[in-house]
């Protein structure tokens, strides 16, 4: 196996601001053998997600930085082609963390096997992976999301955002209210059963939000920060929660964003601010198969996928989604 070509993309240097295609370089390697213990995995899809973007920079996070001169690493899904495992055989489809590469060497204690005729092997880096599980949890325990809520989703036609709105409708939310960054996108969410939609770009976020939600918001879903989460915080009601998944808006910013202006509302509307990290809440992983997978077999929950074919791809797939250039999940099909 070690006489044929592997291709992965390696980090060429550290951004300031917005990566560039010379962020990276594409290295080609041999093929790895795998020891005992090991499998050897054809990489079929592999995801790019904005959390991504602070690992390029050398910097103390829950999640180590990517390395210079090595590698990326992310999630994917693939084919087993070798394997030193017991309970792994050739031809098993399997999920991992080692993506932006063809093929990756990986300790078996590390993989899961998943079953491609459940569902497109793509789907479990998506709405039935980490992705879906952070809408999931984001909405229902980090935010607490009630019957009857008024829900406010920012980046909402994104893979986590569209699932967060789906979701809350489906638990019973009063009214929910996703921005976007298009027309099109905003005619998507309504067609996903979002009660008001909005273009963030056609004015302040919050005269926006104040249309969609005029009797205000109990609940807000934060994949932005910023405007956005100014906005939301002067549109909550008293003991409004909010869930800060992200805040891709500043990823990419040389200097601190000047928004939110007005924290001091934290206090006197008593709100709560939670961040999270969707690793926290691996227990519900099994309610959350459950659930969202019987959504998805009832036909009752749609999801969008942006797929960029080729590993010489995945930086411009990795690019386009920081300039909201997808819809719903971004992959690269290997």
């Amino acid at each position: 196996m070690n006489s044929a070509a592997n291709r992965e993309i390696h980090l060429a240097a550290r951004p300031q601001g917005w990566p560039t295609e010379d962020t990276f370089r594409l290295a080609t390697t041999d093929v790895p053998t795998p020891g005992p213990g090991q499998i050897v995995v054809r990489n079929t899809f592999m995801s790019v997600d904005p959390y991504m973007r602070g690992r390029m920079n050398d910097v103390a996070s829950y999640v180590p930085p990517f390395a210079l001169d090595a590698p990326l690493d992310g999630g994917a899904v693939g084919e087993v082609v070798a394997s030193e495992a017991d309970g792994f055989a050739v031809g098993d489809t399997v999920l991992h963390g080692l993506g932006w590469r063809e093929y990756a060497l990986l300790d078996a204690s590390t993989v899961r096997t998943v079953d491609p005729a459940l569902a497109p092997v793509s789907t479990y880096l998506g709405v039935l992976g980490m992705t879906g599980l952070t809408a999931y949890a984001g909405l229902l325990e980090v935010a607490a999301m009630q019957p009857g809520d008024t829900v406010f989703v920012s980046g909402a036609a994104g893979a986590v955002g569209s699932m967060v709105g789906q979701i809350a409708k489906l638990r019973g939310a009063g009214r929910v209210v996703g921005s976007a960054g298009s027309p099109a996108k905003v005619e998507r969410l309504r067609a996903l059963g979002f009660d008001a939609a909005f273009d963030y770009h056609d004015g302040p976020v919050l005269d926006s939000l104040r249309s969609a939600a005029p009797d205000g918001i109990d609940v807000y879903f934060d994949n932005v920060g910023g405007e956005h989460l100014e906005a939301a915080i002067g549109a909550m009601r008293q003991n409004g929660r909010a869930a800060i998944c992200g805040m891709i808006a500043q990823y990419n910013a040389a200097e601190p964003p000047a928004a939110p202006r007005n924290l001091a509302m934290i206090i006197s509307k008593r709100l709560t601010l939670r961040g999270f990290i969707v690793s926290d809440y691996g227990q519900l992983g099994e309610q959350f198969v459950q659930e969202v997978g019987g959504w998805l077999r009832d036909g009752k929950l749609s999801y969008d996928e942006t797929i960029i074919d080729g590993i010489e791809n995945a930086p411009a797939a990795f690019l386009g989604l920081l300039r909201g250039e997808n819809l719903g999940k971004m992959l690269v099909r290997v």
